[in-house]
């Protein structure tokens, strides 16, 4: 299962033991990016499992796409003996990891308080909405702070906000929290104490629009929503060319204007003085981008990626998701990992999932372990807890376990 190399090598996080209990997509993030360094990841889960094992959708990738390298464990927290085996379990992390609402952990006796009393060496990573203050007992989604946070502003037409197409602040918040848990543990190898770590949804979102804040605070202009930006670049937009297909292309530098005016023929551009530098082209923006759309409306996209690729220009073809599976540069430098389904109408099947974005030492960071079935290793750890064969039985059989 592992990416070539990965298995020989002994990687960052090996030895770290992780409990993470978690749901959707912020938590389990944190945990995947900690278990694909090398941790050993336990995901607690109810006994009728992670609720998006089985969501439809938007959601139908959620749990494979977020809980490679795991195990699962499957825990009834409302029952004592399952409480028990948690707790049991927590003595024994160096990260607890959870994403629920404030004071559920707390509930059950698995906040940082209780644990950090038990195990004062662990480091407990909580993913919220909100850092401490007055917002923090909202109930945050990924919409909910993209809307309140500015990011839906930019991203849509004016008056038309519009959510990013993708979890941005729930991937973005687990990595947060994960890089939290790790400088958490690097301070202590110093000081031989734990500590609570938190990573928010909003204060996240709030990172991603702070270059936006700052052109205000510089510029004292309101940065305008991305569809109706004053681009800095005369030549950086979309282009829809022959038969429709659309190619976003630029030039972002004087020298770049001149390789993309000589590539395409285009004498009497580059020869034209009003056009000679960025800010010149840009003041003319509007007139020039109607001249080069009509000028490039009869070249194909792939034969302007020919041209483009070959003059180190930048470009991109627009691309939906399902056509990166057959990316030739993913395909070549094992950018995507087989892992086995566990859970619908297709449990058992193989299928692609993308890695993580980073080599260490030249490697990717392989599929260790498939995306674990519910309570796939619960036995293999209450054993490893010190609970005898027939003590397990009885958890089973009280429905304490799964």
């Amino acid at each position: 299962m592992s990416t070539a190399g990965t298995e020989e090598k002994r990687l960052p996080l090996a030895g770290i033991r992780v409990v993470e209990f978690t749901h959707m997509v912020m938590g389990p993030t944190c945990g995947m990016v900690l278990a694909d360094l090398g941790a050993e990841v336990i995901k607690v889960e109810p006994i009728e499992g992670d609720r998006t094992r089985h969501l439809l959708g938007a959601g139908a990738g959620f749990f494979p796409m977020f809980n490679r390298n795991k195990k699962s464990i499957a825990l009834d927290l409302r029952h004592p003996q399952g409480v028990e085996a948690a707790l049991r379990l927590c003595v024994t992390a160096d990260v607890v990891a959870q994403n629920f609402k404030p004071g559920t952990m707390d509930k059950y006796g698995l906040g940082y308080a209780a644990l950090g009393k038990l195990n004062p060496r662990l480091v407990y990573v909580n993913h919220t909405g909100f850092l401490p203050g007055p917002y923090e007992h909202r109930t945050a989604l990924d919409e909910v702070v993209q809307m309140m946070g500015g990011l839906a502003y930019m991203t849509g037409r004016p008056g038309d906000p519009l959510r990013a197409g993708t979890s941005v602040n729930d991937i973005m918040g687990g990595m947060f929290g994960a890089i939290g848990a790790i400088a958490a543990l690097m301070q202590r190898t110093e000081t031989g104490k734990g500590q609570e770590v938190k990573s928010a949804l909003f204060e996240n979102n709030v990172f991603l629009v702070g270059q936006h804040m700052l052109q205000y605070a510089i510029t004292g202009q309101a940065a305008a929503p991305m569809p109706e930006r004053i681009s800095a670049w005369a030549l950086y937009d979309v282009f829809t060319v022959k038969d429709g297909e659309q190619i976003f292309l630029a030039a972002v530098s004087d020298a770049q204007w001149k390789t993309f005016c000589e590539a395409l023929g285009f004498d009497d551009l580059k020869a034209d003085l009003a056009l000679r530098t960025n800010n010149d082209r840009v003041r003319l923006r509007p007139t020039l981008l109607a001249d080069l759309r009509e000028r490039l409306a009869q070249r194909s996209a792939a034969e302007l990626s020919a041209i483009f690729e070959a003059s180190g220009l930048p470009f991109a073809p627009i691309t939906r998701p399902e056509d990166l599976y057959a990316d030739p540069h993913l395909k070549a430098t094992g950018g995507l990992a087989d892992i086995r389904l566990p859970d619908g109408e297709r449990a058992g099947e193989m299928a692609q999932t993308t890695l993580f974005p980073i080599t260490l030492d030249g490697e990717r960071l392989g599929v260790r372990l498939h995306p674990p079935t519910l309570g796939e290793h619960t036995r293999e750890l209450l054993a490893g807890l010190g609970y005898a064969h027939e003590e397990i039985d009885a958890l089973h059989a009280g429905s304490a376990v799964a």
